[in-house]
Protein backbone atom coordinates (compact mmCIF):
# COMPACT_ATOMS: atom_id res chain seq x y z
CA UNK A 1 0.00 0.00 0.00
CA UNK A 2 1.30 3.27 -1.03
CA UNK A 3 2.03 5.66 2.20
CA UNK A 4 0.70 8.99 2.73
CA UNK A 5 1.67 11.95 4.99
CA UNK A 6 -1.43 13.16 7.08
CA UNK A 7 -0.06 14.98 9.70
CA UNK A 8 -1.11 18.02 11.03
CA UNK A 9 -4.08 17.77 8.25
CA UNK A 10 -7.23 18.87 8.89
CA UNK A 11 -10.10 16.81 8.10
CA UNK A 12 -13.35 19.33 7.23
CA UNK A 13 -14.96 17.68 4.49
CA UNK A 14 -14.40 14.07 2.64
CA UNK A 15 -13.11 15.98 -0.88
CA UNK A 16 -10.39 17.60 1.28
CA UNK A 17 -8.59 14.26 0.50
CA UNK A 18 -8.17 12.67 -3.04
CA UNK A 19 -9.54 9.06 -3.57
CA UNK A 20 -6.36 7.21 -3.13
CA UNK A 21 -6.36 8.76 0.35
CA UNK A 22 -9.40 8.35 1.17
CA UNK A 23 -8.91 4.15 0.76
CA UNK A 24 -5.70 4.79 2.64
CA UNK A 25 -7.80 6.19 5.72
CA UNK A 26 -10.25 3.09 5.30
CA UNK A 27 -7.65 0.49 5.16
CA UNK A 28 -6.00 1.79 8.37
CA UNK A 29 -9.67 2.43 10.17
CA UNK A 30 -9.98 -1.43 9.32
CA UNK A 31 -6.43 -2.22 10.49
CA UNK A 32 -6.95 -0.47 13.85
CA UNK A 33 -10.05 -2.25 14.05
CA UNK A 34 -8.73 -5.49 14.06
CA UNK A 35 -6.28 -4.77 16.33
CA UNK A 36 -9.03 -3.61 19.13
CA UNK A 37 -11.10 -6.85 18.19
CA UNK A 38 -8.02 -8.74 19.13
CA UNK A 39 -7.27 -6.98 22.20
CA UNK A 40 -3.94 -5.44 21.01
CA UNK A 41 -3.19 -2.23 22.11
CA UNK A 42 -2.33 1.07 20.04
CA UNK A 43 -1.69 3.47 22.46
CA UNK A 44 0.12 5.28 19.51
CA UNK A 45 -0.81 9.11 21.08
CA UNK A 46 0.40 8.78 24.35
CA UNK A 47 0.00 12.35 26.35
CA UNK A 48 -1.79 14.06 23.40
CA UNK A 49 -4.81 16.54 24.40
CA UNK A 50 -7.53 16.78 22.48
CA UNK A 51 -10.42 19.17 22.66
CA UNK A 52 -14.38 17.88 21.11
CA UNK A 53 -16.76 20.53 20.96
CA UNK A 54 -20.15 19.63 20.84
CA UNK A 55 -22.82 23.05 19.39
CA UNK A 56 -25.29 19.91 18.50
CA UNK A 57 -25.51 17.03 20.82
CA UNK A 58 -24.51 13.67 19.47
CA UNK A 59 -24.46 10.15 20.68
CA UNK A 60 -21.94 8.11 18.64
CA UNK A 61 -20.29 11.20 17.20
CA UNK A 62 -19.23 11.89 21.17
CA UNK A 63 -18.82 7.98 22.09
CA UNK A 64 -16.62 7.52 19.05
CA UNK A 65 -14.26 10.76 19.35
CA UNK A 66 -14.05 9.55 23.40
CA UNK A 67 -13.46 6.08 23.01
CA UNK A 68 -10.91 6.42 19.97
CA UNK A 69 -9.26 8.93 21.82
CA UNK A 70 -8.45 6.75 24.80
CA UNK A 71 -7.82 3.91 22.76
CA UNK A 72 -4.83 6.05 21.73
CA UNK A 73 -3.64 7.23 24.63
CA UNK A 74 -4.69 10.33 24.12
CA UNK A 75 -6.89 12.71 26.88
CA UNK A 76 -10.62 14.70 25.71
CA UNK A 77 -12.09 17.22 27.30
CA UNK A 78 -16.04 17.71 26.13
CA UNK A 79 -17.32 21.11 25.69
CA UNK A 80 -21.29 21.55 25.55
CA UNK A 81 -23.26 24.10 24.15
CA UNK A 82 -23.25 25.61 27.29
CA UNK A 83 -19.68 25.07 28.64
CA UNK A 84 -18.14 27.52 25.92
CA UNK A 85 -18.69 31.28 24.86
CA UNK A 86 -18.13 30.70 20.92
CA UNK A 87 -19.76 33.56 19.28
CA UNK A 88 -21.42 34.61 21.71
CA UNK A 89 -19.16 36.25 24.28
CA UNK A 90 -16.14 35.24 22.53
CA UNK A 91 -15.19 34.99 18.71
CA UNK A 92 -14.27 31.47 16.87
CA UNK A 93 -11.17 33.13 15.68
CA UNK A 94 -10.22 33.78 20.06
CA UNK A 95 -11.56 30.83 20.81
CA UNK A 96 -9.58 28.86 17.65
CA UNK A 97 -5.94 30.62 18.97
CA UNK A 98 -7.06 29.78 22.24
CA UNK A 99 -7.26 25.78 22.20
CA UNK A 100 -4.94 25.68 19.45
CA UNK A 101 -2.50 26.56 21.92
CA UNK A 102 -3.47 24.13 24.24
CA UNK A 103 -4.62 21.22 22.20
CA UNK A 104 -3.24 18.86 19.85
CA UNK A 105 -6.35 18.74 18.02
CA UNK A 106 -10.05 19.52 17.82
CA UNK A 107 -12.97 18.55 17.21
CA UNK A 108 -15.87 20.52 16.04
CA UNK A 109 -19.36 19.85 15.63
CA UNK A 110 -21.79 22.45 14.57
CA UNK A 111 -24.04 24.23 12.42
CA UNK A 112 -22.42 26.38 9.60
CA UNK A 113 -19.20 24.56 8.00
CA UNK A 114 -17.78 28.35 7.88
CA UNK A 115 -17.51 28.44 11.69
CA UNK A 116 -15.37 24.67 11.11
CA UNK A 117 -13.40 26.32 8.42
CA UNK A 118 -12.64 29.17 10.91
CA UNK A 119 -11.11 26.84 13.32
CA UNK A 120 -9.13 25.23 10.95
CA UNK A 121 -7.44 28.36 9.41
CA UNK A 122 -6.31 29.70 13.43
CA UNK A 123 -5.88 26.91 15.35
CA UNK A 124 -2.96 25.79 13.65
CA UNK A 125 -3.71 22.22 15.16
CA UNK A 126 -5.54 19.30 12.76
CA UNK A 127 -9.37 20.24 13.27
CA UNK A 128 -11.80 17.18 12.46
CA UNK A 129 -15.57 18.70 11.58
CA UNK A 130 -17.70 16.07 13.30
CA UNK A 131 -20.89 17.83 10.93
CA UNK A 132 -22.11 20.88 9.78
CA UNK A 133 -24.91 21.50 8.09
CA UNK A 134 -23.05 20.93 5.03
CA UNK A 135 -21.25 18.24 5.69
CA UNK A 136 -20.78 15.11 7.60
CA UNK A 137 -17.28 13.70 7.03
CA UNK A 138 -16.56 11.00 9.62
CA UNK A 139 -20.05 9.59 9.51
CA UNK A 140 -19.19 9.18 5.65
CA UNK A 141 -15.86 7.33 6.44
CA UNK A 142 -17.83 4.91 8.96
CA UNK A 143 -20.50 4.33 6.07
CA UNK A 144 -17.69 3.51 2.92
CA UNK A 145 -15.41 1.51 5.22
CA UNK A 146 -18.51 -0.71 6.13
CA UNK A 147 -19.48 -1.30 2.51
CA UNK A 148 -16.01 -2.27 1.59
CA UNK A 149 -16.04 -4.51 4.22
CA UNK A 150 -19.28 -6.18 2.75
CA UNK A 151 -18.84 -5.70 -0.50
CA UNK A 152 -14.55 -6.06 -0.70
CA UNK A 153 -14.12 -3.33 -2.84
CA UNK A 154 -16.41 -0.07 -3.67
CA UNK A 155 -16.04 0.45 -7.30
CA UNK A 156 -18.45 -0.11 -9.09
CA UNK A 157 -21.04 -1.19 -6.43
CA UNK A 158 -24.84 1.12 -5.78
CA UNK A 159 -25.80 3.12 -3.18
CA UNK A 160 -29.16 4.80 -3.35
CA UNK A 161 -30.31 7.13 -0.66
CA UNK A 162 -33.72 7.05 -0.52
CA UNK A 163 -36.14 9.98 1.58
CA UNK A 164 -35.28 13.49 2.39
CA UNK A 165 -32.42 13.98 0.49
CA UNK A 166 -32.31 17.79 1.27
CA UNK A 167 -29.42 17.22 4.23
CA UNK A 168 -26.12 17.30 4.85
CA UNK A 169 -25.83 13.39 4.83
CA UNK A 170 -27.51 13.08 1.79
CA UNK A 171 -25.06 15.52 0.08
CA UNK A 172 -22.27 13.92 1.50
CA UNK A 173 -23.51 10.40 0.52
CA UNK A 174 -23.55 11.84 -3.15
CA UNK A 175 -19.95 13.48 -3.53
CA UNK A 176 -18.46 11.35 -1.48
CA UNK A 177 -19.43 8.13 -3.38
CA UNK A 178 -18.94 9.61 -6.72
CA UNK A 179 -15.63 10.32 -5.67
CA UNK A 180 -15.03 7.22 -4.35
CA UNK A 181 -16.24 5.43 -7.49
CA UNK A 182 -19.51 4.55 -6.21
CA UNK A 183 -22.74 5.07 -8.46
CA UNK A 184 -25.02 6.63 -6.47
CA UNK A 185 -29.08 7.22 -7.03
CA UNK A 186 -30.59 9.35 -5.23
CA UNK A 187 -34.53 8.96 -4.96
CA UNK A 188 -37.01 12.06 -3.11
CA UNK A 189 -39.70 13.94 -3.82
CA UNK A 190 -38.75 16.67 -6.39
CA UNK A 191 -38.73 19.55 -3.75
CA UNK A 192 -36.47 17.45 -1.45
CA UNK A 193 -33.48 16.03 -3.77
CA UNK A 194 -30.07 17.93 -3.03
CA UNK A 195 -29.31 21.37 -4.03
CA UNK A 196 -27.80 21.76 -7.66
CA UNK A 197 -24.71 22.81 -6.29
CA UNK A 198 -24.14 19.63 -4.89
CA UNK A 199 -24.98 17.45 -7.70
CA UNK A 200 -22.82 19.34 -9.81
CA UNK A 201 -19.95 18.49 -7.74
CA UNK A 202 -20.81 14.96 -7.54
CA UNK A 203 -21.01 14.92 -11.60
CA UNK A 204 -17.73 16.48 -11.58
CA UNK A 205 -16.26 13.91 -9.50
CA UNK A 206 -18.45 10.86 -11.16
CA UNK A 207 -16.65 11.90 -14.23
CA UNK A 208 -12.99 11.69 -13.09
CA UNK A 209 -14.07 8.24 -11.66
CA UNK A 210 -16.36 6.83 -13.83
CA UNK A 211 -19.44 6.41 -11.28
CA UNK A 212 -22.70 7.29 -12.70
CA UNK A 213 -25.64 9.55 -10.73
CA UNK A 214 -29.09 9.40 -11.02
CA UNK A 215 -31.61 11.96 -9.28
CA UNK A 216 -35.44 10.70 -9.29
CA UNK A 217 -38.79 11.04 -7.93
CA UNK A 218 -39.84 7.01 -8.91
CA UNK A 219 -38.77 4.69 -6.54
CA UNK A 220 -39.29 1.70 -8.73
CA UNK A 221 -37.09 2.23 -11.36
CA UNK A 222 -34.27 3.88 -9.22
CA UNK A 223 -33.99 0.94 -6.54
CA UNK A 224 -34.26 -1.93 -8.98
CA UNK A 225 -30.95 -2.35 -9.47
CA UNK A 226 -28.71 -1.22 -6.12
CA UNK A 227 -26.18 -3.06 -4.15
CA UNK A 228 -27.51 -0.61 -1.12
CA UNK A 229 -30.04 1.01 1.08
CA UNK A 230 -29.71 3.78 2.68
CA UNK A 231 -31.90 6.32 4.64
CA UNK A 232 -32.33 9.28 6.95
CA UNK A 233 -34.76 11.41 9.26
CA UNK A 234 -37.06 13.10 7.87
CA UNK A 235 -36.97 16.16 10.00
CA UNK A 236 -34.30 17.77 12.50
CA UNK A 237 -35.39 18.22 16.07
CA UNK A 238 -37.29 21.32 16.70
CA UNK A 239 -38.54 21.60 12.82
CA UNK A 240 -42.25 23.68 13.49
CA UNK A 241 -45.03 21.45 13.35
CA UNK A 242 -46.16 22.45 10.02
CA UNK A 243 -43.05 21.35 8.11
CA UNK A 244 -43.43 17.50 10.22
CA UNK A 245 -46.79 17.73 9.11
CA UNK A 246 -45.49 18.44 5.24
CA UNK A 247 -43.17 16.00 5.62
CA UNK A 248 -44.50 12.84 6.73
CA UNK A 249 -47.06 13.57 4.22
CA UNK A 250 -44.90 13.84 1.26
CA UNK A 251 -42.37 11.10 2.19
CA UNK A 252 -44.18 8.27 3.46
CA UNK A 253 -43.71 6.49 -0.37
CA UNK A 254 -40.25 6.45 0.36
CA UNK A 255 -40.29 4.77 3.59
CA UNK A 256 -37.22 1.69 3.46
CA UNK A 257 -39.84 -1.48 3.97
CA UNK A 258 -40.34 -5.04 2.87
CA UNK A 259 -42.09 -4.02 -0.12
CA UNK A 260 -39.04 -1.73 -1.22
CA UNK A 261 -36.58 -4.51 -0.63
CA UNK A 262 -38.24 -7.05 -2.49
CA UNK A 263 -38.24 -4.52 -5.22
CA UNK A 264 -34.56 -4.84 -5.30
CA UNK A 265 -32.91 -7.13 -7.81
CA UNK A 266 -29.96 -8.04 -5.83
CA UNK A 267 -30.98 -10.82 -2.91
CA UNK A 268 -28.43 -9.51 -0.96
CA UNK A 269 -28.47 -5.78 -1.23
CA UNK A 270 -27.73 -3.92 2.63
CA UNK A 271 -29.56 -1.27 4.88
CA UNK A 272 -27.95 1.61 6.33
CA UNK A 273 -29.11 4.52 8.18
CA UNK A 274 -26.63 6.92 10.48
CA UNK A 275 -28.98 7.13 13.52
CA UNK A 276 -30.95 8.01 15.59
CA UNK A 277 -34.11 6.09 13.74
CA UNK A 278 -37.41 6.55 14.06
CA UNK A 279 -38.20 2.50 13.18
CA UNK A 280 -41.00 2.20 16.60
CA UNK A 281 -42.95 4.34 19.16
CA UNK A 282 -40.05 3.96 21.68
CA UNK A 283 -38.88 7.35 21.68
CA UNK A 284 -40.39 10.59 22.46
CA UNK A 285 -40.72 12.05 19.02
CA UNK A 286 -41.85 8.42 17.46
CA UNK A 287 -44.55 8.40 20.01
CA UNK A 288 -45.85 11.95 19.32
CA UNK A 289 -45.85 11.19 15.34
CA UNK A 290 -47.93 8.06 16.05
CA UNK A 291 -50.50 10.38 18.58
CA UNK A 292 -50.90 12.96 15.50
CA UNK A 293 -50.27 11.06 12.35
CA UNK A 294 -51.10 7.77 13.15
CA UNK A 295 -47.68 6.49 11.63
CA UNK A 296 -45.35 4.09 13.52
CA UNK A 297 -42.79 3.80 11.95
CA UNK A 298 -40.93 6.59 9.36
CA UNK A 299 -37.84 6.47 7.40
CA UNK A 300 -37.35 2.67 8.30
CA UNK A 301 -39.98 0.18 9.28
CA UNK A 302 -38.84 -1.87 12.62
CA UNK A 303 -39.18 -5.06 10.19
CA UNK A 304 -36.16 -3.81 8.01
CA UNK A 305 -34.14 -1.77 10.99
CA UNK A 306 -33.88 -5.31 12.61
CA UNK A 307 -33.59 -7.70 9.46
CA UNK A 308 -30.71 -9.37 7.96
CA UNK A 309 -30.25 -6.69 5.39
CA UNK A 310 -29.30 -4.39 8.11
CA UNK A 311 -25.96 -3.53 8.66
CA UNK A 312 -26.63 -0.38 10.53
CA UNK A 313 -24.98 -1.80 14.08
CA UNK A 314 -22.15 -2.64 12.27
CA UNK A 315 -21.96 0.64 10.70
CA UNK A 316 -22.33 2.62 13.70
CA UNK A 317 -19.91 0.83 15.09
CA UNK A 318 -17.07 2.18 12.25
CA UNK A 319 -17.56 5.69 13.46
CA UNK A 320 -15.00 4.71 16.34
CA UNK A 321 -12.43 2.79 14.40
CA UNK A 322 -12.65 5.54 10.88
CA UNK A 323 -12.54 8.87 13.52
CA UNK A 324 -9.63 6.91 15.33
CA UNK A 325 -7.98 6.62 12.02
CA UNK A 326 -7.95 9.69 10.96
CA UNK A 327 -7.07 10.95 14.42
CA UNK A 328 -4.28 9.00 14.47
CA UNK A 329 -3.12 9.92 10.91
CA UNK A 330 -3.05 13.57 11.32
CA UNK A 331 -1.90 13.75 14.60
CA UNK A 332 1.09 11.55 13.73
CA UNK A 333 0.47 8.13 15.37
CA UNK A 334 0.49 6.13 12.36
CA UNK A 335 3.22 6.96 10.13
Amino acid sequence: MREFNFEGKCFLKSTDYPKEELNYIIEKARQLKDEKKNNKSHQLLPNKNIAIIFEKPSTRTRAAFSVAAHDLGMNVDYFGQNEIHLGKKESIYDTAKVLGSMYDGIEFRGHEHDDVETFARYANVPVWNGLTNEWHPTQMLADFMTLKEEWGTLEGKTLTFMGDAQNNVASDLLVTGALLGVNINIVAPKSRLPQEKVVTMAKEYAQQTGATIQLSSEVDNTIYQTDALYTDVWFSMGEPENVIEERVAMLKPYQVNMSIIKKVQNPNVKVLHCLPAFHNTQTKVGNEVYQKYGLSEMEITDEVFNSSYSIIFKQAENRLHSIKAIMALTLGGLK
